[in-house]
């Protein structure tokens, strides 16, 4: 079918203007005055009054667990890319702690005839850095280059320092990101939440923040003196943030993410629930503050979801023994609304360069909202408030520290390759 979306907010690379797109044959044309798209326009299109709505190029996510093959009693890619067309993305990066682990050019191959066959919208896959993620030997790199979008062994850190500076070596060749789950096990101490107010409170094992800072350390080393491209996974801790400033202000070629649980809460927020566990956790407020600061001066890239869908009974277990990772593809975007452009910390545009332009500029993959491209965009409400209920979810997992939380900000569109993947009926 093809649509007409009058009288929009429609973003143009730096801004919006009022007007109207058409989605002619899956192809988007914006304003276009060469041809009359009434001739060209399939009898049937919809027209749709968006105003007061806002379009902007479909939303990317550079990392998300899709949890197939292998664990699709958790979440599949069906499930998963239906629930990140609701949240208004039309390009997924798919980690790679998956089963079989994408680490050779057959395991890989698994995945991608899944996504060919399931996927509502883009999914990229990751490939491991090491076989079977286990830090011991490198993957088969060269087989798989082409066929993933970045490498990461994310859920580990790697351990030993020879082990990722032979990675890095081997991706700088490749033209390859290597993207890293910073934290040292030797750090960790039986810790599962942060060791701050909380825990100490509560009587918890506590993580400290060197268990993410230290290996980051470590790696801008290593990053600087291979060249390699750098990407730093779920950033969380200040002294994380000023190491990547200093690091950047030094030329090293690296970008970084966090999430959106990271900048709207800290470790006082904590309840006694399975859904306020993720790893990393959250830190404090002076945590909390740093990243924002970070997100206004450009030193933080991207804002990505982390999304880790895990069954009710693996999340009901309490903080000590649930396990870690949240869902938060579906929250995403209204939560950056409401936490961070509406109170004034960023402008929408910045919001839009965060989570669709500069992830796709940094992995390659995905397209802007441009005349004559296939229509991957979204359409929001941004002035619609809602309760987060995790019961009207299209993924699998349903846990999320934003259970309840009043945000702004509805997907009502989205289309991928110029279809519509996403209405909301309401």
């Amino acid at each position: 079918m093809d649509y007409v979306l009058k009288n929009a907010n429609i973003f143009n690379g730096s801004g919006f203007y009022t007007g109207n797109i058409t989605i002619c044959d899956g192809i988007v044309f914006m304003n276009d005055m060469r041809v009359d798209m009434q001739m060209l326009l399939d009898p049937g299109a919809r027209n749709i009054d968006c105003t007061g709505k806002y379009v902007f190029p479909g939303l990317a996510d550079v990392h998300v667990h899709l949890r197939e093959p292998g664990f699709s009693y958790k979440e599949t890619i069906k499930t998963g890319s239906l629930a990140a067309a609701r949240g208004g993305f039309t390009d997924l990066c798919a980690m790679p702690n998956v089963d079989p682990v994408p680490d050779t050019g057959g395991s890989v191959k698994k995945q991608l005839d899944i996504i060919k066959s399931d996927a509502a919208v883009h999914v990229y896959p990751y490939g491991a850095i090491t076989m079977g993620r286990k830090g011991e030997y490198l993957s088969d790199m060269e087989a798989i280059a082409d066929k993933v979008c970045a490498f990461s062994d994310d859920g580990s850190g790697v351990q030993e320092a020879e082990i990722m500076f032979a990675a890095m070596l081997k991706a700088h060749r490749l033209k390859k990101l290597i993207c890293a789950h910073c934290e040292d096990n030797s750090l960790l101490d039986g810790g599962y939440i942060h060791a701050g107010k909380y825990a100490e409170e509560h009587g918890h094992k506590g993580i400290g923040s060197d268990s993410e800072w230290k290996q980051l350390e470590r790696d801008l080393a290593i990053a600087s003196e291979t060249d390699c491209a750098y990407h730093v996974c779920h950033v969380s801790t200040k002294e994380s943030v000023e190491l990547i400033r200093h690091a950047k202000a030094g030329g090293v070629n690296v970008t970084c993410e966090t999430a959106p649980h990271y900048i709207a809460f800290c470790d006082e927020d904590i309840i006694e629930d399975g859904r306020f566990k993720m790893n990393p956790p959250l830190r404090s407020k002076e945590d909390r503050d740093a990243l924002i600061a970070g997100i206004k001066d450009g030193t933080i890239d991207m804002i990505a979801t982390d999304h880790a869908p895990h069954s009710a009974e693996e999340k009901s277990r309490g903080l000590k023994d649930s396990l870690n990772g949240v869902v938060g593809l579906e929250t995403s975007f209204a939560a950056c609304y409401t936490y961070l452009v509406r109170p004034g910390h960023i402008t929408l545009e910045r919001l839009i360069e965060l989570m669709s332009e500069a992830p796709k500029k940094r992995f390659g993959i995905g397209s802007p909202l441009t005349d004559g491209l296939p229509a991957n965009l979204t359409v929001f409400d941004l002035d619609k408030e809602y309760t987060v209920d995790p019961a009207e979810f299209l993924s699998m997992g349903k846990s999320t520290p934003f259970e309840g939380k009043k945000l702004f900000g509805r997907c009502l569109m989205t289309f991928c390759e110029g279809g519509l993947v996403w209405e909301d009926k309401e």
